[in-house]
């Protein structure tokens, strides 16, 4: 493989051909932090998107009168194309140059916004949010990728922290300046509200990158067009069957088809890139201990604590009746704490490592979980907060260090993908999680006598909102689990990992790296 560093391109000698083309920006030893705040922009921007449209849920619900299963599709199919997406992007993104597909990215999620604001039903809503999931596909790994690989090796948890940092921004920003804008607008601004900074985030993008070299593979690579398929395949067919088998049934012939469909093109992806001289995800990462179980407990964390931001803008307006400009503030001091944490726990783990972080920030998540699984249809705020600040501190605490280790284990060469493969674990893990936790509340709503309805819920009906809690209560007390196994993994992982070698495979001991190199 051959490649280049960036570090040593933004310093060109005398004879570098190119050196005169340099500009002084991309030569500054400040550079790093120039790169950041370019993307800090992109960052922002599609965290309050997220953020702005889970609190307009319940009113996009009311005028369309539909149900829970029906408008949840409207995050589902968001995250679901991101999901489906984001590792064919990536590794475009190493091959074709990680700006190029981060700015057309950045494009496509504008024009996906504007067609959502804009659909008169929510059969054009699907498709534009769809869009908007192409668009964030390309632009969520990429974006990482291209921090993450301005910074130096031993600076990848402040890199990810400041990420984070931005993600926590978004998320006190997008709740907040959603619930304000459906209270006093409607549902359809919250659409229109990232456009202005999409379009400054794809003005400094391009200036600041103007003079960055990236590191690639070599140029004979090939993009992988049938890994591409194979995974694209089974994640759609495994989270469509994942939400839809509530309402078919999941012993329905459809069902158990696609399960099946899912397991077949699984195993014929891991026969292919096993064999593929230029795979699409590069499965011998796995053979790494640091690697796997940080992979693992990334995917348990996200499939534990995403339900939380999906259900409780219907708990505090539809059961506890606060309007959406209160269930948006009421997740501001959450956001700030994993804004703060996820930095400071980046920096630390710098320098003492990762496992303090990833097991300290889980067990705060875990306990806050808990604690929301006592909610009850009367609960207080200052039960709900404070429960939801401790979640959130554990996920800014364990998301910097854990996503470090990951990138670490693996060479320059290979960030776009693992960080797309990253990003991808987190969505596929959050569309699992809203999946299974719609189907643990509606289940229990139907075993209590109680209509399985955003509609029945609204109407104040008596023992519906009693019945929603309770689903909720099982929800939470479900996903604090998870989130107690993940920690479980993260305990099992190694303070620090080696550093990766050439091929960027990444903690292998010097014998299985030499014998994936031979098979190779």
């Amino acid at each position: 493989m051959s490649s280049i560093d960036s570090n040593s391109d933004t310093n060109p000698g005398p004879s570098d051909p190119t050196s005169d083309r340099r500009t002084p920006l991309s030569q500054s030893p400040n550079f790093k932090y120039w790169v950041f705040g370019a993307l800090a922009i992109g960052i922002f921007t599609s965290v309050v998107d997220h953020g702005s449209v889970n609190v307009a849920l319940p009113t996009i619900a009311d005028e369309f009168k539909t149900d829970l299963p029906t408008i949840q599709w409207v995050v589902i199919i968001y995250a679901l194309t991101i999901a489906a997406l984001l590792l064919p992007m990536g590794r475009l993104a190493d091959l074709v140059g990680r700006k190029k597909v981060y700015m057309a990215g950045t494009v496509v999620m504008a024009i996906g916004a504007v067609l959502s604001g804009l659909a008169p039903s929510l059969e054009v809503i699907f498709p534009a949010r769809a869009l908007q999931g192409v668009g964030a596909a390309m632009t969520q790994g990429t974006g990482m990728a291209i921090i993450t690989a301005a910074f130096p090796a031993n600076e990848k948890g402040r890199a990810i922290g400041l990420f984070m940092t931005m993600v926590g921004v978004g998320a006190v920003a997008g709740p907040a300046i959603g619930g304000l804008a459906v209270d006093a607008f409607g549902w359809r601004v919250v659409f229109f509200l990232s456009l202005p900074l999409e379009a400054v985030c794809l003005v400094a993008t391009a200036w600041v990158l103007r003079g960055w070299s990236e590191e690639r593979e070599a140029g004979n690579a090939r993009f992988d067009w049938l890994g591409a398929a194979l995974s694209t395949g089974v994640l759609v067919v495994l989270l469509l069957a994942m939400t839809t088998g509530n309402k078919a049934g999941w012993l329905s012939p459809v069902i158990i088809a696609a399960f099946a469909g899912a397991v077949m093109m699984l195993a014929g992806f891991i026969w292919w890139e096993l064999r593929t001289n230029a795979p699409m995800l590069d499965l011998r990462l796995f053979k790494g201990k640091t690697f796997t179980l940080g992979v693992s407990a990334a995917f348990l964390t996200f499939l534990g604590s995403s339900s939380v931001i999906f259900l409780m803008p219907f708990y505090l307006q539809d059961v506890l009746g606060y309007s959406a400009k209160v269930a948006g503030f009421v997740v501001v001091p959450g956001a700030i704490c994993m804004a703060v944490m996820g930095t400071i726990s980046g920096v630390l783990s710098d320098r003492f490592g990762w496992r303090p972080f990833t097991v300290g920030g889980l067990a705060c998540s875990a306990t806050g979980l808990f604690i929301l699984s006592r909610v009850t249809e009367d609960s207080s705020l200052f039960m709900v907060t404070p429960a939801l600040m401790l979640m959130s501190t554990g996920m800014g605490t364990f998301y910097s260090p854990n996503s470090s280790s990951v990138m670490n284990a693996v060479g320059q060469a290979k960030y776009g993908v693992v960080a797309g493969f990253l990003n991808l674990v987190r969505n596929a893990a959050s569309v699992t999680s809203i999946a299974i936790s719609t189907i643990i509340v509606t289940t229990t709503m139907n075993s209590l006598g109680a209509e399985p309805s955003l509609e029945a819920v609204r109407s104040g009906a008596e023992g519906v909102g009693h019945a929603f809690t309770v689903g909720l209560s099982y929800a939470f007390l479900i996903s604090a689990g998870i989130v107690f196994v993940a920690m479980a993994l993260s305990a099992l992982q190694r303070g620090r990992a080696r550093e990766p070698g050439p091929s960027g495979l990444g903690d292998l001991g010097p014998g299985e790296r030499e014998g994936s190199q031979a098979e190779a």
